[in-house]
């Protein structure tokens, strides 16, 4: 599948499931204590380097961007799913949202003093991540934050059906030690990475890693 078609496959499968997986998934965050630990690390990171705004990349239905502006972030909301990015509007009226790509952003660079992709990178194969981490990296401001979760292992799933709805998605899982070296070679410093055991509803561990994008140095 070439990349094109996988981000029209994405696409198309989460503007069908949009309503549904808001409300599926609506209060994951009050039972996942490792989610919320990591978010505070970040927020907490983000706001003693003076704060400034704050992406949430893939952000689905908006809950996510809602709980790091609860804890005094500057955080807005792009997806790839204009329906998602319609439910997220409606459920977060207070804040913005809009339909992007991960890889080609419509963000001035060096602007974001955090960036966030929470399981947002989970439809994209290994070798198309430098990409990614490529645009994360020109957007952040030096010194910003980028706080990525993600499901481990060395394998991919098909689904054909989930949320209540037929859909068409490949699910990867990574390595930690993979996402760490990629990281660095896009300009990132590990700061934090924490790896946890898969819950009841889960298949594999999770992971969570904080970077920071190197600053830039004197010459």
């Amino acid at each position: 599948m070439t990349e094109t078609s996988r981000l029209h496959t994405t696409k198309a499968s989460y503007d069908t499931v949009a309503a549904d997986y808001e409300r599926l998934l609506r209060g994951d965050l009050a039972t996942n204590i490792f989610d919320r630990a990591m978010l505070g690390a970040f927020a907490e990171r983000v706001l003693r380097g003076g704060g400034g705004p704050v992406g949430d990349l893939g952000c689905g239905p908006g809950r996510v961007t809602a709980y790091l502006a609860g804890l005094g972030l500057d955080a807005f909301g792009v997806d790839l799913s204009p329906q998602m990015v319609a439910v997220a509007r409606k459920s977060h009226p207070g804040l913005r949202f809009e339909v992007g790509t991960m890889t080609a952003l419509d963000i001035t660079d060096a602007t974001l003093a955090g960036a966030l992709a929470r399981y947002s990178l989970v439809h994209t194969p290994p070798h198309e991540l430098p990409a990614f981490f490529t645009e994360f990296h020109r957007v952040l401001a030096p010194g910003g934050h980028l706080l990525l979760a993600y499901k481990v292992g060395d394998d991919s799933v098909h689904l054909e059906h989930a949320y209540g709805h037929d859909l068409s998605l490949d699910v990867h899982r990574f390595p930690p030690d993979l996402i760490t070296d990629l990281l660095n070679r896009s300009g990132f410093e590990e700061v934090a990475r924490l790896t946890r055991a898969a819950e009841e509803s889960e298949k594999t561990p999770q992971a969570y890693v904080l970077a920071r994008k190197q600053a830039r140095t004197a010459r």
